[in-house]
């Protein structure tokens, strides 16, 4: 009876989840904005229901009574954290809401069924920036010269960079320097200074009148990804580099700068493949020789990506079912490779519309950066977006060896402190941006009608003139 049960859950839950993501694009098409609001209290419904059918799984097939507390305070949050925004932030993106608490639902029961005490800690501090970031959209109303900081900025970033090499404070981890230990507390700079970086370089643009403006910039840009080289940190290398030359081609519109961005890239990729022939970046060349041919090194390094392939393959379409897996298997499945695990216990079909659904989250932020007319901001959001984007694809890219592993985390459901407040703030900034739309649209209804109001009463003046 109970594996009965365990069946129809999973099935329901594939159900719910497609449904979910389905929404997640009639959004964009729905021009009636009651039947919008519909659609969105019915992706609440979905959260709240495919939340739900994965804990009586896992409660059944782990046999473990404290799951059902877990859920209790897991499903309380979520449920303040839509509420409250909502409330505070009347005119913020439900759509953007919705989808960052279903990603940390997500990302609690995975990490639950991989280890209870991730899960736990997870959540904990994930709540705490919750609360934290749910006054972001208010702090940046109030700060009206934040595009003139760009020099604190770029100060700031590279401090926080450099912060790793700091000795009895930075740490190497997997063969990259990235992180720090404060008061028992480790943190990846990394994550935080992406913000920073995004907001430098749409400060500067907001400035830049001359190539040779540009090409200071450009330099100092180069300086931030130098200090991730020497961090043997190349997945955010890739992240900062794209993130520029997009951004850049956004403010300048000239295709030339893209044919730049590439060649560049090409040339980085030479030089790469020399520097990885060093054993200063062994580990590097291990991760591109287990994404050649990872069957050839299964036993050493092409182990990770074997067992990820190994476990999507195994869950097939619908999944094995939360609890009837083997995900602890995986090498670190709770980061870099949590898709792995949650392809294999719930399904191929699950992982695919999870895709879709940190893809309709980045067509959100593009709309959202399309839509605004003051720079900064406009140049803020879609290099968020960027990032946002190009960081799930190097994640799932890693997972199902369609590009070399890189120690990405997959946004808001990896287990990781840094990466989860980031993207939390990252969200918030977008949230402040999408509210900042409705205030120019608010603003332009207003001048339209005084204008208009302008030309009626000249009309009335010029018609009572005698003849």
């Amino acid at each position: 009876m109970l594996n009965l049960i365990c069946v129809i859950a999973r099935y329901l839950v594939l159900i719910f989840m497609a449904l979910y993501t389905i929404i997640c694009y009639t959004y964009f098409t729905a021009k009636d904005r009651e039947k919008r609001n519909s659609n969105l209290n019915k992706q609440v419904f979905y959260i709240f229901m495919i939340h739900f059918l994965c804990h009586v799984c896992l409660l059944i097939n782990m046999r473990d009574p404290k799951i059902l507390l877990y859920y209790l305070v897991e499903i309380c949050i979520a449920v303040v954290y839509i509420v409250a925004f909502r409330l505070v932030y009347k005119n913020s993106s439900r759509l953007l809401t919705n989808n960052v608490a279903f990603l940390m639902l997500i990302g609690y029961t995975m990490l639950l069924r991989i280890n209870k005490s991730y899960a736990i800690r997870q959540f904990i501090l994930a709540t705490v920036g919750l609360i934290f970031t749910l006054f972001i959209p208010y702090i940046l109303g109030k700060l009206k010269n934040a595009k003139n900081w760009n020099i604190f900025y770029g100060v700031t970033g590279m401090i926080l960079l450099a912060s790793v090499f700091i000795p009895g404070i930075g740490q190497e981890i997997n063969g990259s320097r990235n992180w720090i230990s404060i008061a028992g507390v480790t943190l990846q700079p990394m994550e935080f200074v992406k913000i920073v970086f995004i907001f430098f370089v749409a400060s500067s643009l907001v400035k830049i009148n001359s190539m040779k403006e540009l090409v200071v910039n450009a330099s100092i840009a180069a300086a931030f990804m130098l200090i991730l080289v020497l961090e043997k940190d190349f997945g955010a290398v890739v992240l900062f580099y794209i993130c520029y030359f997009m951004m850049v081609y956004l403010a300048t519109s000239r295709t030339r700068f893209v044919f730049i961005g590439l060649g560049l890239m090409v040339l980085a990729c030479l030089m790469g493949y020399l520097l990885l022939r060093n054993s200063l970046f062994a580990h590097i060349m291990v991760r591109v020789q287990a994404w050649q041919d990872p069957f050839k090194f299964q036993q050493t390094g092409g182990y990770q990506v074997c067992e990820s392939l190994f476990a999507i393959g195994t869950g097939g379409f619908g999944g094995s079912g939360l609890g009837n897996g083997m995900p602890y298997l995986i090498p670190v499945a709770e980061s870099d490779f949590i898709f792995s695990a949650l392809c294999e216990e719930l399904g191929v079909v699950f992982g695919l519309s999870l895709i879709l659904i940190y893809l309709s989250s980045f067509i959100a932020m593009q709309n959202i950066a399309m839509k605004l007319h003051t720079p900064f901001y406009k140049y803020i959001t879609f290099g968020i977006a960027i990032v946002y984007i190009f960081q799930v694809f190097l994640n799932i890219g890693g997972a199902t060896k369609f590009i070399p592993s890189t120690g990405v985390t997959l946004p808001l459901i990896s287990y990781g402190v840094s990466s989860v407040f980031s993207t939390l703030i990252m969200f918030s900034i977008v949230q402040y941006s999408y509210i900042l739309v409705g205030k120019e649209a608010d603003e332009f209804e207003r001048e339209k009608e005084e204008i208009e109001r302008h030309i009626r009463e000249n009309a009335n003046g010029y018609g009572n003139v005698p003849g």
